[in-house]
């Protein structure tokens, strides 16, 4: 397996990782906007200067109306004029249609970019971060917050952009109409905006605890979901049901809280039109009766100021569905903050044959955060290649964390790991883990049916090798009884099959990938007698030309390894046979007593 520099990229610290999130923190909203719409920047150029067309277009009808006022006072004949209004209308009604569709696909594509993004990402996130963050709210991050994303590129970026273009040349055009007129509707709209921006940033706030309140909400309902049977076993479906609901309804506070802060900008700006509109008119028809301007003109600017009450809506409407999107970005770029492993290919598993590994752990210390106590204090053993080692000692003492470690789900706060004599931060993760099958404690299995599971660490095994897994893990029986065979599906987290199957089914997963090195945590905890017996001679017999590492409680289990590792509170006190830390070892004797007792009682 080759090195790299993927190493360490991964062994960064949690206070350099909080450092970099810190840094990134500044980052301005609509920076971290250009980011997700610069693939997308000619199309979305394209909406908007379909839309500036748009725009121009519904400029030109007012300057058409005032020559048709002008020709009837005149007795001229208005055909052409009609022509002209029917075809801006056509064209404003086929431009405005196009150039929403562009910007609605621009904005579906900036959305899926995000979300591809955002869960490349979260799928290499070291166990670490996964371990500080509630998987509901990660989801909400990529559902509900990337979602606002669609609204936010279309509504505020063109729209502050498009809308923005068409209010200053609509008020270029009524200063050229009526300087004096324009004077007073620019008084009005500059009172309007002042509110409006008083307006804006209390909107900011509750849309950004309206978002964190529907992850807050994810999160609880992930947490039901995912015990539920335990749940209505403890008869506690009216708590739970309360703190979801509570959830809900903050977030449901929240969003109104936004809503009517959006409203009353938007009542604003609707309000500043027809003060606008009733000023103009009133100033408007004391400049025509002094002759100052004739009729036509008064119409033509009355037509502007109704023109203006679009483009001015959009801005605001952009404005503030800018402060619901900015609160959204914060979230995803939090959550693209979070430290994980580098991206790299997947590396092609051990072949047939291939020499198994060593491993040696040299003084390693570790604990799983920095207010958390130690876990190892300087863990020290060598496993040479081929043969079985088992790992005993009381709960608590740190067996299952040498596997998180040797898998580099986490790293070492002190001392040396090494496989083939090669540390594992100079390892590729990909690499390393190709090498490994791991069987966890709980034999989680997937949504999907019995074949996806099994080739999950194997898509390119043939029927051959699963037929032969199948049978080696004496699931085969199980397949004939399933009404699709391998192909049938097995439930939420495996719940159609047995907890016996589902060990079963992580193991012939981990034989599939031909590991080097397997690492079984209590692989055999659910397994009647029979499968028991049966997968302790299928371990003995992989063990002979694989290294194998094996957590255990059970006695006929540890027996038959080559080498015993007993740990106690972090730290390794004995290795041995079985023969020889009976009498060597009190704890190990003690163990062995008390699981020979409960096996036999």
């Amino acid at each position: 397996m080759g090195t790299g520099n993927g190493g360490s990229a991964v062994s960064v610290s949690d206070t350099e990782a909080s450092r970099e999130a810190s840094a990134s923190s500044d980052v301005p909203p609509w920076r971290l906007l250009l980011g997700y719409v610069r693939p997308h920047r000619w199309a979305l150029l394209g909406g908007a200067v379909l839309s500036l067309m748009t725009g121009a277009t519904g400029l030109a009808l007012p300057l058409v109306a005032r020559g048709l006022i002008e020709d009837l006072q005149h007795d001229r004949a208005i055909t052409g004029a009609l022509l002209v209004m029917s075809a801006l209308v056509i064209a404003n009604a086929a431009i405005g249609a196009l150039g929403g569709f562009v910007l609605r696909y621009t904005a579906e594509s900036v959305v899926l970019g995000a979300r591809r993004a955002l869960v490349s990402h979260l799928l290499r996130l070291r166990i670490a971060a996964v371990d500080r963050s509630e998987p509901g709210d990660l989801m909400a991050r990529i559902t509900s917050d990337t979602t606002l994303l669609r609204e936010v590129t279309t509504d505020s970026l063109v729209g502050i952009g498009t809308g923005g273009l068409t209010l200053v040349a609509t008020l270029v055009m009524m200063g050229v109409v009526d300087p004096v007129l324009f004077a007073v509707t620019l008084g009005v709209v500059f009172g309007a905006g002042t509110v409006i921006g008083v307006i804006v940033p209390r909107i900011n706030r509750a849309s950004r605890q309206a978002q964190n309140a529907v992850g807050a909400m994810g999160a609880s309902l992930e947490r039901v979901l995912g015990a539920l049977r335990t749940v209505k076993a403890s008869g506690a479906e009216h708590r739970e049901e309360q703190a979801v609901h509570a959830a809900a309804e903050e977030s449901w506070r929240q969003s109104v809280k936004a809503a009517k802060w959006s409203a009353l900008a938007g009542n604003t700006a609707g309000l500043s039109m027809q003060i606008a509109f009733i000023t103009v008119l009133a100033v408007g028809g004391a400049r025509v009766a002094t002759g100052a301007i004739d009729i036509g003109t008064l119409v033509a600017f009355l037509l502007f100021v109704f023109y203006l009450m679009s483009p001015i809506q959009q801005v605001v409407g952009a404005v503030a569905q800018y402060q619901t999107g900015a609160a959204a970005l914060a979230r995803i770029e939090e959550a693209r903050r979070l430290p994980a492993e580098p991206a790299s290919a997947p590396a092609p598993l051990p072949l047939p044959g291939a020499e198994p590994a060593a491993i040696a752990f040299e003084n390693v210390r570790f604990r799983y955060a920095d207010d958390l106590p130690y876990i190892h204090h300087g863990v020290t053993f060598t496993v040479p290649p081929r043969g079985m080692t088992a790992f005993v000692g009381p709960s608590g003492a740190g067996k299952t964390t040498v596997f998180s470690l040797i898998e580099r789900f986490y790293d070492p706060g002190e001392g040396r790991i090494t496989l083939d004599g090669q540390d594992l931060a100079d390892w590729d993760v990909s690499g390393l883990r190709s090498a490994i099958g791991y069987v966890e404690q709980d034999a989680p299995v997937l949504s999907g049916s019995l074949r996806d599971n099994l080739v999950l660490g194997n898509p390119d095994a043939d029927e051959a090798d699963l037929l032969r897994a199948l049978k080696t893990t004496r699931l085969d029986g199980l397949v004939d009884r399933l009404p699709n065979g391998m192909d049938t599906l097995v439930g939420h987290r495996g719940t159609k099959l047995s907890g016996g199957e589902r060990q079963r089914v992580a193991i012939a997963r981990a034989l599939l990938r031909r590991p080097r090195l397997l690492l079984l945590d209590e692989a055999t905890s659910q397994l009647d007698a029979v499968n028991e017996a049966a997968l302790r001679d299928t371990v003995a017999d992989v063990a002979r030309t694989t290294t194998v590492l094996v957590v255990a409680h059970r006695l006929s289990t540890v027996t038959m390894a080559d080498r015993i590792v007993v740990m106690d509170a972090g730290e390794v006190r004995a290795v041995g046979t079985h023969r020889e830390l009976v009498t060597a070892d009190p704890l190990y004797a003690e163990l062995a007593a008390t699981q020979f007792l409960a096996s036999t009682g």
